[in-house]
C-alpha cells in the first residue's frame, strides 16, 4: 500500500513531541540555577518520628498543628504540649489557645478500648467550649488518629485517679465526650452534630 503524499510522517511528529509538550506547559529552556540551602531537620537513618496533633484556635476556628518528637507521644504528652501554648511559628500563623492557666495538673491517661481519662482541676462550665474541645480532642487525637472513635471521660475537679468520694476527696463528676472530625467536642450521649 502506498502512503499518501500529503501530511507529516509519524516519525517526524514524534521527534517534535517533547518540544510541543514543553511549549504547551509554559516551560522554557533554562540553564542550571543554584538551589537554596539543603533541607534541614532530616532524620538520621534508622530514627523514627512521632507527631502530636494539638488543637488550637485560629482566625477561622479550631485548627490542628503538628509537633514532632523522636519519642512516642501519648495523651499526657500531647496535653502537656498543648498547655505550653502555640509555638512562635504557630502564633505567626494566627493560632492561639483558649485553655486558661489552671490551679492543679491536667492529666490524660489512655485506658482500654480506645478510652482516655482526662482529669481537670476545674469544672467544665468554667471553660470556654473551644477550650474544652482543645483539651478533649488533643487527648483523643493522641490516642487514635481518628479522634471520632475515642471516648474521652472528663473528670472534673480532680487530678488524681485515686481520689474518690469514699476517701473524702473531691466529687468526681464525669462527662463522656467525643470529638467530631474537625475538632469539636460534644457529649457522647448526644447524636453526632
Amino acid at each position: 500500500m502506498k502512503r499518501p503524499a500529503s501530511g507529516p510522517r509519524p516519525g517526524r511528529l514524534l521527534m517534535f513531541l517533547p518540544a510541543l509538550l514543553l511549549a504547551g506547559c509554559g516551560i522554557s529552556p533554562t540553564a542550571p540555577t543554584t538551589a537554596g540551602a539543603p533541607a534541614s531537620g532530616a532524620l538520621q537513618p534508622g530514627t523514627r518520628t512521632h507527631d502530636a496533633r494539638l488543637l488550637f484556635v485560629g482566625p477561622t476556628g479550631l485548627r490542628y498543628a503538628a509537633r514532632t518528637s523522636t519519642s512516642s507521644i501519648g495523651p499526657q504528652e500531647a496535653i502537656d504540649l498543648l498547655l505550653k501554648g502555640p509555638s512562635q511559628a504557630e502564633r505567626k500563623r494566627g493560632l492561639t489557645t483558649l485553655v486558661p492557666v489552671m490551679k492543679g495538673r491536667v492529666t490524660a491517661e489512655a485506658g482500654r478500648n480506645g478510652v482516655v481519662d482526662l482529669r481537670l482541676p476545674t469544672t467544665v462550665e468554667r471553660l470556654d467550649h473551644a477550650a474544652v474541645s482543645q483539651l478533649v480532642c488533643t487527648a483523643a487525637k493522641a490516642r487514635d488518629r481518628d479522634q471520632t472513635r475515642v471516648l474521652v471521660r472528663v473528670h472534673e475537679g480532680q487530678t488524681d485517679s485515686r481520689t474518690d468520694r469514699q476517701s473524702g476527696g473531691q466529687i468526681d463528676d464525669t462527662w463522656d465526650v467525643r470529638c467530631d472530625s474537625v475538632g469539636n467536642a460534644y457529649p457522647a450521649v448526644a447524636k453526632h452534630p
